[in-house]
């Protein structure tokens, strides 16, 4: 069964009124919110299985079938 942030993703890549820059952009900003989350978890003492690294899997799959390009990284990127 699909997450709402899985449909989500589906739902941007095949959105056809969205040029493929508006697409990647979308999916980029749901990358950036993963992440952080994924940072906020990963400082909790809760359970380590946040569910984010497959949500983050799925918009890499996503944004890399749209041909997106991975951003330049910084020193304090992850």
């Amino acid at each position: 069964m699909a997450t709402f942030r899985e449909m989500r993703i589906l739902e941007i890549v095949e959105d056809e009124t969205l040029s493929t820059e508006q697409k990647i952009a979308e999916l980029r900003e749901i990358e950036s919110e993963a992440r952080g989350l994924q940072r906020a978890a990963s400082e909790s003492p809760m359970g380590d299985d946040d569910g984010w690294q497959d949500d983050l899997r799925q918009v890499r799959f996503a944004l890399d079938k749209l041909g997106a390009k991975e951003p330049k990284k910084g020193a304090a990127s992850l």
